[in-house]
């Protein structure tokens, strides 16, 4: 298989590094001054390639503020599902950024190690079940079997399993963006001490049927 395959995502030079502020145009402007007033910050990395298109990044930005600081999930459960779709792309950046932030905010160490190697993470609490049965159906099979969707939402109610299916989607999104343009991990997200090795590369997911506990 030809295409992105020769390079895994992370490798080689960076298609679309950072624009110098000088060089903006006045939309581009505007739509990064509204991601450094907002939460964040500051432009992040998934945002430094799509400042090439400011329109889309300003409607990706506001659909991501959303889900990352006002969904009906609680951080740890969104940082969970973050985990799974970087592990599905086999993200550096989003895994770097995130691994750290799902361990600060609940997430067993244990789990995210097991989710970077593609096992099935071992005594998950039930909500936490659910978004990882959730988040994997849908990298792994393009879909949510009927009794995983039964439980997720026993679990988590509609408005939250809604908002778990979106932020899937807009990480998948980042993702996509971040492999192929090949955004390097930022420097102060490099080994920092409450992140787990950085995530092996291609780990397979777990067999279709493993339970939590197994493999």
């Amino acid at each position: 298989m030809s295409g992105g395959a020769d390079r895994l995502p992370g490798e080689g030079p960076d298609r679309l590094p950072p624009l110098d502020p000088a060089s903006w145009t006045a939309e581009q402007r505007r739509e990064a001054q509204a991601i450094i007033d907002g939460p964040r910050g500051a432009l992040i990395s998934p945002f430094v390639p799509l400042l090439r298109s400011p329109e889309l990044m300003g409607h990706a930005q506001r659909m991501g503020e959303y889900l990352r600081y006002r969904s009906a999930l609680p951080l740890r459960l969104s940082e969970l599902a973050i985990l799974v779709v970087a592990r599905a792309w086999s993200q550096p950046v989003e895994w770097a950024i995130h691994a750290p932030i799902a361990i600060k905010a609940g997430v067993a160490a244990a789990s995210v190690d097991a989710i970077a190697q593609g096992r099935v993470p071992p005594a998950l609490p039930p909500d936490e079940q659910a978004v990882w049965a959730v988040s994997v159906e849908l990298q792994r099979d393009r879909g949510v079997a009927d009794p995983t969707w039964a439980a997720a939402l026993q679990a988590l109610g509609e408005q939250a399993l809604v908002d778990l299916l979106a932020l899937n989607g807009y990480y998948t999104q980042l993702a996509m963006v971040m492999n192929a343009a090949r955004t390097p991990v930022p420097v102060a997200a490099q080994g920092g001490p409450a992140a787990p090795p950085l995530l092996p590369l291609r780990a397979p997911w777990p067999l279709p049927g493993a339970v939590p506990g197994e493999g």
